[in-house]
């Protein structure tokens, strides 16, 4: 009878796994190139603990015209990186950090239908820097969204199966205050996302697909069920989650995404995560120095459960002086 108890007991510890202590492998590297083609980073690409590298491609760069695409570069970047045995993540862009990027085609911002395509947003590039303002595509206006959502579709059928992963930006959108954009709600925002994670899911079946989400527009602590949402469908879909920083402990991630990446360490297909620039900007509070590589893969890891970090080429681990082996 005891041994039949322990070994119930052990079954349901492994079952259970890192939660209770089991160690956890480190999270896998890429480097994050924004939108600089492979064959400009190669030297970094051939290193032995990088597997790959997470590539940001514009919607008007994908979409030059309306129902005309151009993947040209997703296709020399596959080749450089197939060439280094390196894997690809795409990041498929329709959110913009800069006043003067408006990076949807010419027909989304000109057709009456599409209401302007874009809509002005604020944008922290990072703790003590000024705010900036940049553009989101209205996904919540449904002729936009089904736009997008045929990008999608075309992504998938040239390249499903041959890039590792593709992601969706990040969920937050600090809209201008008083300038809310046509058509907007709370709602129609986080049931546009929703959509968009499904069309994903469906155009990419042997392909890692994941979902940026870090806040709702409207929503603090979930008091909207946003985010528990969103977790939810992601688990049910096998779509996988992420985020554009990784801020150990940080209060505003605290009390929106980071304990839902904590609670679903397990459950969900991938977890791949971000620092990039601006996250190096952050102090570490208990040491008063900027956190360090250790700090970012310990979060990641134990508290996040992160598979794959997307590493800024500034990180300092990956400047020659830091440079790490196996």
């Amino acid at each position: 009878m005891r041994k039949k108890l322990l070994a119930l007991i052990l079954l349901g510890l492994a079952a259970i796994g890192p939660a209770w202590g089991q160690a956890r492998p480190d999270p896998r590297n890429f480097v994050f190139l924004g939108g600089d083609p492979a064959a400009d980073h190669s030297e970094i690409l051939a290193r032995p603990d990088i597997e790959g590298a997470q590539i940001v491609y514009s919607w008007r760069q994908l979409e030059p015209r309306e129902g005309e695409y151009d993947f040209s570069a997703i296709e020399t970047d596959l080749a450089t990186l197939d060439a280094l045995h390196r894997k690809l993540f795409v990041q498929l862009q329709d959110r913009f950090f800069s006043a003067d990027a408006r990076r949807l085609p010419d027909y989304l911002l000109t057709e009456p239908r599409y209401d302007g395509g874009l809509a002005r947003q604020y944008d922290n590039p990072g703790e003590g820097e000024p705010i900036g303002q940049g553009w989101t595509a209205i996904q919540w206006n449904g002729a936009v969204r089904a736009r997008f959502q045929a990008l999608i579709a075309a992504l998938g059928k040239r390249f499903d199966k041959r890039l590792f992963g593709i992601n969706l930006p990040e969920t937050a959108f600090d809209r201008v205050e008083g300038n809310d954009p046509p058509g907007f709600s709370c709602d129609s925002y986080f049931e546009a996302a929703l959509d968009n994670m499904r069309a994903l899911r469906a155009a990419f079946s042997q392909t890692q697909v994941v979902q940026y989400v870090n806040f709702w527009p409207c929503e603090w602590n979930n008091d909207h069920h946003y985010m528990e949402r969103a977790f939810a469908l992601a688990a049910e879909l096998g779509v996988g989650m992420g985020g554009p920083d990784i801020v150990p402990y940080r209060r505003g991630q605290m009390r929106n995404a980071y304990p839902f990446f904590h609670d679903y360490r397990g459950r969900l297909s991938l977890v791949a995560m971000a620092v990039q620039e601006p996250t190096l900007t952050h102090t570490n509070p208990q040491t008063g120095r900027r956190f360090t590589h250790d700090d970012f893969v310990t979060f990641a890891r134990d508290y996040l459960g992160v598979d794959i970090i997307f590493w800024t080429l500034e990180a300092p681990w990956l400047s020659q002086q830091g440079l790490r082996t196996p």
